[in-house]
C-alpha cells in the first residue's frame, strides 16, 4: 500500500508538471503567433496623396510637402518622358490622388486625355499645371540650328511653348508658391508645415539665383553652345545668355545637318569657348558635343548641363534633388563661361 501511495503521488506530480508545461506551451504559442502576424497588419497612410508625373514636379512637391504628405512620381528614373506611355496603375494613381502635379508641355499630352476621361475625384482633386505658373516662352529655332519647318498646310497651328520652365530658379520660386497654396487647399490641417517648408525652399532658390547671377557676371564670355537639344531657353533668357544648339528642346535625337555642325564648331572657335554642353540621358548629345569639342582649334571639353527633366536610377538612389543638380550646373556654367 505504501509503495502504491508513493507511485500515485508520483503520477499526480507528473500530471501536474505536464499540465503546467501545457499551459506554458499554449501561452508561448500565442505570443509567437502574435509576433508573426503583427508586422503583416498594414497601417493605413492617412496623409494627403500627391501624384507628380516626372522628376521636376515631384522634387518640388516633396520639398514643399516634407513628411506631411505621400508624394509619388509616375515616370520611372531614366525613362524618356517624350515617349512615355502610362500604365493602368498610373491612371489609377492619378484618379485616387488628392493633388495631381504635371508640367503641361508637349511631353505631357497623354495626360490631357486622362484628365478629360477621368472622374478626378468628383472635382475635389487639386490639379497643378506648372506651365500655368509662369510666363511660357515659345520654342523656336536658334541661329544655325537645323530647321524644323511646319508643313505648308499647318502654318496656322498654335505655337508650341517650351516646357522646361524650371531651369530658371526664378520660375522655380513661382512653382513653389503655387504648390504651397494648392497643398493648403487640399490639406488645411498641415498649412503651417507647407508654409514653413515653402519659405525655406524659396530662400534656397533665391540663393541659387544669386549665385548664378554672380557666376555669369564674372564670366569671360556669355555664350553657351549645346551639341544636343536645347531645354535651357528659360535659363538663358533669365540671365541674358546667347545660346546655340543642334536641336530644339523637345526634338527627337537625330543627326544634325552638316551646316549646323560647321556653324557650332565655328562659333566655338571664334569665341574661344572652353566647353560644349550636352544634357542628361542623351547618348547622341554626348557624342555630338564630344565631336564638336574635338574639332575645335583650341582646348575645349564636353560637359553635362543637367536639365532636371529626369534623372538616372543611380542619381535617384543617391538622393539627388533639383537644388543639388542645379548647384552642380552652377560649377559647369562657371567653366563654360571661362
Amino acid at each position: 500500500m505504501k509503495q502504491s501511495s508513493i507511485l500515485g503521488e508520483k503520477v499526480l506530480l507528473i500530471l501536474k508538471i505536464l499540465k503546467n508545461f501545457f499551459i506554458i506551451f499554449i501561452a508561448c504559442s500565442s505570443l509567437v503567433s502574435c509576433e508573426i502576424t503583427a508586422p503583416d497588419a498594414e497601417i493605413p497612410d492617412t496623409r494627403v496623396r500627391i501624384v507628380a508625373t516626372s522628376f521636376a514636379p515631384y522634387d518640388f512637391s516633396r520639398a514643399v510637402a516634407g513628411d506631411a504628405a505621400n508624394v509619388t512620381m509616375l515616370l520611372p528614373p531614366s525613362a524618356e518622358s517624350h515617349s512615355y506611355e502610362p500604365t493602368p496603375k498610373d491612371i489609377a494613381a492619378i484618379n485616387s490622388a488628392d493633388v495631381f502635379v504635371y508640367v503641361g508641355g508637349e511631353s505631357d499630352e497623354w495626360i490631357e486625355n486622362i484628365l478629360s476621361a477621368a472622374d478626378m475625384g468628383g472635382g475635389k482633386i487639386q490639379i497643378v499645371t506648372l506651365m500655368y505658373c509662369v510666363t511660357p516662352i515659345e520654342e523656336a529655332a536658334l541661329p544655325g540650328m537645323r530647321e524644323y519647318d511646319l508643313p505648308e498646310d499647318d502654318l496656322s497651328a498654335e505655337p508650341e511653348y517650351d516646357e522646361h520652365i524650371w531651369t530658371s530658379p526664378k520660375n522655380a520660386v513661382l512653382i513653389t508658391e503655387k504648390l504651397r497654396d494648392s497643398f493648403i487647399l487640399a490639406d488645411s490641417e498641415n498649412a503651417g508645415v507647407y508654409r514653413t517648408n515653402a519659405d525655406s525652399y524659396i530662400k534656397q532658390l533665391n540663393e541659387l539665383d544669386s549665385d548664378f547671377e554672380q557666376i555669369i557676371a564674372d564670366g569671360r564670355t556669355k555664350t553657351l553652345i549645346f551639341g544636343d537639344r536645347f531645354p535651357f531657353i528659360y535659363f538663358a533668357s533669365e540671365y541674358g545668355l546667347p545660346s546655340y544648339a543642334a536641336f530644339p528642346g523637345c526634338a527627337e535625337g537625330s543627326e544634325p545637318s552638316i551646316s549646323t555642325l560647321k556653324f557650332l564648331i565655328d562659333k566655338v572657335n571664334s569665341e574661344r569657348l572652353p566647353a560644349v554642353l550636352h544634357i542628361e540621358l542623351s547618348s547622341f548629345g554626348q557624342k555630338l558635343s564630344g565631336t564638336i569639342a574635338e574639332s575645335a582649334d583650341h582646348k575645349t571639353e564636353a560637359l553635362l548641363l543637367h536639365a532636371c527633366h529626369n534623372i538616372s536610377k543611380e542619381e535617384f538612389l543617391a538622393g539627388e534633388t533639383y537644388l543639388s543638380i542645379m548647384r552642380s550646373n552652377a560649377a559647369v556654367i562657371e567653366k563654360a563661361l571661362g
